[in-house]
């Protein structure tokens, strides 16, 4: 499991451990994994699931570094 935070400019979404979050990429649907390499990517419209709960983003970035996801997003 890895800590999981989503926020947008005005309040947190969801803050927590996730086993597995899926994210709308840029260049298409990717899934974030405990001890995956670091990343950071745009976000584009569509669904963050985090362990089968979803939540619907318009745009935003996303970070995965040392087993830590930070995504800021526009709903």
């Amino acid at each position: 499991m890895f800590n999981v935070s989503v926020m947008d400019h005005a309040q947190v979404i969801f803050e927590g451990k996730a086993a597995s979050v899926i994210l709308p990429g840029d260049y298409g649907e990717f899934e974030i994994l405990d001890f995956h390499r670091p990343i950071l990517s745009l976000l584009k419209r569509g669904i963050i699931m985090i362990d089968g709960v979803s939540f619907p983003v318009a745009k935003g970035i996303a970070r995965f570094h040392k087993n830590e996801l930070v995504a800021l997003v526009e709903l």
